[in-house]
């Protein structure tokens, strides 16, 4: 009887693990399997009927020129930012017209250019209809309608140079000379839509899960509505298709606001959604249900939270460190869609002139979103805040309030990612203003291209992978037997509390898929000056080695059971917990091992070094303390 017993609960028990199974893979599975559609009207018919017949159709239109107008007299942040715009608007009118320059594979630079030209010296015309500003946004339409092509073949480029084209056509509200307005929609129509609809399969980008989706489809949906008048069933067509697979890029923000790509390509990618948003809004009076995807509204906060005390971003991916000092123009449009004051960074809008550094190419826009904010909330951002989705982070922070500047950003994920790393369960932590592990962000694309590496090619065993800016051994994590993560090793969060300590916990096994039965992460912050790490770790018969990794820009003094890192004065104690007889070691890596290695001063790597002869059958713990060493 009881041999029956308990052959009945171990299956009771085993059944229990496999729907147990299931319902995690089902919390975590990839959010691009989540279909989304959008309302999708359009045809030749509806253009005509929809269309405005006259005044600014981009981003502008009368009710929303006129508001901007009555704050331009009152509000002191679009007073500051128009002057800024305006001072720009004067150094670019001393500056060349532009050349057909490519560097490397890309003509982006000089798109990015002509996209700032346009929004400045738009918008300075259509506030003060100067002749001398529309002579020059004359010219500079003329030069880059001239170029042969604005490079189809790296089509970002196209889409930047149609949405700069679009609003110096649009914001100057048909008084440029006829024969420009006609180049220029010729333009737009043989450089910008017709080589998006190239013979035979469609360009990759028109139903990809990432940025160039949103940049790609808002550059050409500027486009098409600007030529709808000469060509109404190619300015349909492309509407038509942009509405129809803009979703497959909104899928990225699924479910939390997460964005996969990290905050530098959140405030790209999601800077052309919400002009895409704003465009269809003053041309049509309806987004189609762009701004309702899952997680889009959601990831204000995650961009808010991504920024630390110390005004640097948590640069996973592909992303800058250094925080621009200006307001951010993407989060603008947050702002003024919600009312929530969180996202308005009014102080830096309100930086003097002078002091501002060179504006975004999207500050004429910027300044539209500006005018139009009304404050309906200040909802703050919560202290911890979880974000799933297929590159999952937290965030765990001491808020404005706290003296020691607490900051914690730690992440899961894989290196199919796009922009992805092999960085599953690495983290950055900030105490007392200083940035004790850090992460080393983007590298220079075109350095490493022009020498005729393979930097995206993303197997098991592509060249990428040797850089240490993209493989484990360049990040704050784990790793087992000296080898890479597993790259399609998806690591997820399983728990997350945000009081009384704040913690979170990732599953890692698949990113150690053969080398481990399992893996697990634990953060914890512990006290409002400290942080625990906690590994869980069950060998199998392939492990040999387990290495804690930190990467580090502090100078680090070995002690008894740790280490103690200093930096511009402060302290930091590191606490081997778990294996005080272990001595933790010290790789440096300034110079780095290869010389196309991004280079990052007094970089090091501390390690502590776990042999399998330490470890046990079942669970294993690997705990490190990291506190306030004064």
């Amino acid at each position: 009887m009881i041999t029956t017993t308990n052959h009945l609960f171990q299956k009771i028990f085993t059944l229990f693990l496999l729907l147990n199974s299931f319902v995690l893979l089902a919390q975590h599975a990839d959010p691009s399997t989540e279909s989304i559609t959008l309302e999708n009207p359009i045809s030749i018919s509806y253009l005509k009927k929809k269309l405005p017949k006259s005044g600014p159709k981009l981003i502008l239109n009368e009710k929303i020129a006129r508001k901007l107008r009555r704050e331009l007299k009152t509000d002191p942040v679009v007073q500051n930012m128009y002057e800024a715009i305006k001072l720009n608007a004067e150094q670019i009118q001393k500056k060349p017209l532009l050349k057909r320059e490519m560097v490397g594979r890309r003509l982006l630079a000089t798109s990015r250019e002509m996209l700032y030209r346009m929004n400045v010296l738009g918008m300075v015309y259509f506030i003060e209809k100067d002749p001398e500003v529309l002579k020059r946004i004359d010219a500079e339409l003329i030069a880059v309608c001239q170029f042969p092509d604005w490079n189809p073949s790296h089509f970002l480029d196209v889409g930047e140079m149609a949405l700069a084209v679009s609003i110096g056509l649009d914001w100057t509200v048909g008084n440029l000379p006829k024969e420009t307005q006609a180049i220029a929609k010729t333009a737009l129509i043989e450089k910008g839509l017709t080589p998006s609809f190239p013979q035979g399969n469609q360009h990759w980008w028109v139903t990809a899960e990432m940025n160039w989706n949103q940049v790609c489809h808002g550059g050409v949906t500027a486009a098409a509505i600007m030529i709808a008048d000469v060509n109404p069933e190619l300015a349909a067509k492309t509407l038509h298709r942009s509405l129809q697979y803009i979703p497959q890029g909104l899928m990225a923000y699924a479910p939390d606001g997460a964005y996969p790509e990290g905050p530098t390509y959140w405030d790209y990618g999601s800077m052309y959604t919400v002009i895409t948003i704003a465009m269809l809004e003053s041309t049509f009076g309806t987004d189609f249900g762009i701004s309702k995807a899952p997680g889009f509204l959601e990831s204000a906060d995650y961009r808010v939270l991504s920024a630390s005390p110390t005004d640097r971003f948590y640069n996973y991916a592909d992303s800058k460190e250094i925080r621009p000092k200006n307001g951010d123009i993407t989060l603008a449009w947050f702002a003024s869609k919600t009312g929530n004051n969180v996202y308005l960074e009014k102080e830096r809008f309100l930086i003097p002139i002078s002091e501002m550094e060179p504006l975004d190419r999207h500050a004429g826009i910027g300044l539209v979103w500006l005018s139009q904010f009304n404050q309906k909330s200040d909802h703050n951002v919560p202290l911890a805040w979880r974000g799933d989705g297929s590159n999952p982070v937290v965030f765990i922070r001491g808020g404005e309030e706290d003296p020691a500047g607490y900051y914690l950003g730690c992440k899961g994920g894989k290196g199919t990612n796009n922009h992805g790393n092999m960085d599953a369960g690495s983290f950055i932590f900030e105490l007392n203003g200083i940035r004790w592990s850090v992460d080393l962000g983007i590298q220079s694309y075109n350095s490493i291209e022009k020498t005729g590496f393979n930097l995206w090619d993303d197997c098991q065993d592509c060249p990428r992978w040797t850089l240490i800016s993209k493989n484990n051994f360049g990040h704050s994590t784990l790793s087992v037997n000296n080898e890479l993560h597993k790259v399609d090793g998806q690591a997820f969060f399983t728990e997350f509390q945000q009081k009384p300590f704040p913690k979170a916990t990732l599953d890692m096994s698949a990113t150690f898929d053969g080398l481990l039965k399992s893996a697990s992460r634990t953060f914890i912050k512990d006290s409002p000056s400290s942080l625990i790490i906690e590994d869980t770790v069950v060998k199998n018969d392939s492990t040999e080695l387990i290495t804690w990794q930190m990467m580090t820009t502090a100078e680090v003094e070995i002690t008894q059971g740790g280490a103690l890192l200093k930096k511009d004065g402060e302290l930091l104690k590191l606490e081997n917990l778990s294996h005080p007889k272990i001595s933790v070691s010290i790789v440096q890596l300034d110079p780095p091992p290869l010389e196309m290695d991004k280079k990052v001063e007094n970089l090091k790597r501390i390690e502590l070094r776990i042999p399998v002869y330490l470890l046990t059958e079942g669970n294993n713990t690997i705990k490190v303390r990291l506190s306030d060493g004064k």
